[in-house]
């Protein structure tokens, strides 16, 4: 029998997974590297660390696959981090992950020269993730490592040119960088020429299901694999998320609570949203997706959790939450405890609570929690005038609670579908491959065999019109705080 794996190299953990022509999920696993925080504001990985790791994950998975044939493996990885190689293709330095914030000065300096041009050119404002500003503190503060650098990439890219020896990117991660030009989806002269950086150093640009080159012969020795094994450059790890949960046209949007939240939606043209959300190439070929974010959603959930219940599990900290009355008594959280994304883009506003009372007790705090986390996250949603008719799937932390189902469901006045198998980013690789081996005709059909929807939540009238009173409260908060 034949399979794929689909690999996600995210930010603390890769994972694997193997699916076959059915679409049947056959084994997973998954293996950790460090991080590095030795500045304020740093955050490193060793790009090395990642091809250590994936090799133990496809080793582990082969093993368990005895006696299978491994057709592909393709590859979804964390966004905007930045890898720099010299001429041997080594690495210069650890790579800058997205969630590094020592370039503000870099995001400013663009800001202030090319604003309303970069937002033209690429949809996104210059943010702190963005591989782009990563460059340019680089070329200031460490002008021998840019100097030296032959080609730079991404995360999963690294492992592309470790498995095939082509220094390569997919149009997703490429368009992630903030030196992409969305609708031509070419680098783009114009931001690079101005911006001082070379086109030589940009990695060649491929469509995610288009295969980069195949598995060399000392990987496959390491893992005792015969034949030839394609490998296919999936893409960036929100659009792979999106297409492992099913979000393959407009008709569903997707929700996503894990550390950060994500509201995102497929787009079948370019829409310029003027920096109010991101826009990126989608891994599907000619289409394109947008999002929102909420930089603190289960990490609020999990601040809370560390600091007043440490030793509580997330189901005891949230047990009774489906008692408490939408609204939480009053009472208003703001999950803002790292600054905000959407829709305020701004790194010192810090998050509260509003209304204590003294009747309030911890489920009421607990609620309070979700219900913010679930508002910010509605911010996001309203931002777009063409988001009525979707149904939402809901991923990650929050589809883990039946009682926070609901909740989006009521705050949102949107069906809320919870998924079986819920595999995010690494299936999404997994069905990239698939489809590109023909073994579906489109990515639809792959989705509709492999994608499993597992529960359906419906708005409550009453309960809908309760939230958007709460809400209109909630939207009040920020005004106020920030200036404090």
């Amino acid at each position: 029998m034949e399979y794929v794996i689909g690999l996600d190299l995210g930010t603390g953990t890769i994972k694997g997974i193997a699916i076959d022509s059915n679409g049947e999920i056959l084994a997973k696993h998954s293996e950790v590297y460090k991080l590095y925080t030795e500045g304020n504001g740093y955050s490193e990985q060793n790009p090395e660390d990642w091809y250590e790791a994936s090799l133990k994950v496809l080793k582990k998975i082969v093993l368990d696959l005895n006696g299978y044939n491994l057709k592909a493996i393709s590859i979804s990885g964390q966004m905007h981090s930045l890898v720099l190689l010299d001429k041997e293709y080594n690495v210069i330095r650890r790579s800058i992950l997205w969630n590094d914030t020592r370039n503000t000065k870099e995001c400013n300096y663009v800001m202030e020269r090319m604003g309303e041009r970069i937002i033209d050119i690429t949809g996104n404002k210059c943010l702190e993730g963005f591989t782009l500003p990563k460059i340019l503190w680089v070329k200031e503060n460490e002008p021998s490592n840019w100097e030296k650098t032959l080609k730079f990439c991404m995360p999963k890219d690294y492992l592309v040119l470790k498995y095939t020896g082509n220094i390569c990117t997919d149009v997703s991660d490429a368009a992630a960088t903030l030196m992409f030009d969305l609708e031509k989806k070419e680098w783009s002269d114009e931001i690079l020429n101005y911006l001082g950086i070379d086109k030589e150093k940009c990695p060649k640009v491929y469509n995610s299901i288009e295969s980069v080159g195949e598995l060399n012969e000392e990987i496959k020795r390491k893992l005792n694999i015969k034949g030839n094994v394609k490998i296919f450059p999936a893409g960036a790890d929100n659009p792979c998320s999106a297409l492992g949960s099913g979000i393959i046209n407009e008709n569903k949007a997707l929700l996503s609570i894990g550390t950060s939240g994500v509201y995102l939606q497929y787009e079948d043209s370019y829409k310029n949203y003027n920096g109010k959300l991101h826009m990126f190439n989608n891994v599907i070929p000619n289409s394109y997706y947008s999002m929102g974010v909420t930089l603190s959603a289960g990490d609020s959930l999990s601040w809370f959790r560390n600091t007043f219940a440490p030793d509580k599990s997330f189901d005891e900290v949230l047990e009774g939450i489906e008692d408490v009355v939408p609204g939480s008594n009053g009472l208003l959280f703001a999950p803002y405890i790292v600054g905000e994304r959407t829709p305020y883009t701004d790194s010192k506003v810090r998050g509260t609570f509003i209304g204590i009372d003294k009747v309030h007790e911890f489920k009421d705090f607990a609620r309070a929690v979700v219900e913010g986390i679930t508002f910010s996250l509605k911010d996001c949603f309203n931002i777009y005038n063409n988001c009525y008719e979707k149904e939402i799937i809901s991923v990650g932390g929050g589809a883990k609670s039946k009682a926070w189902l609901q909740i989006q469901a009521d705050i949102f006045n949107k069906k809320i579908i919870s998924l079986k198998n819920e595999e995010g980013p690494s299936l999404g690789a997994a069905i990239v491959a698939a489809v590109s081996l023909n073994w579906f005709d489109s990515f639809e059909d792959a989705v509709k065999l492999i994608v499993k929807e597992e529960e359906s939540f419906y708005p409550n009238k009453e309960l809908v019109e309760i939230y958007e009173e709460v809400y209109n409260r909630y939207r009040k908060i920020y005004k106020c705080i920030k200036n404090i």
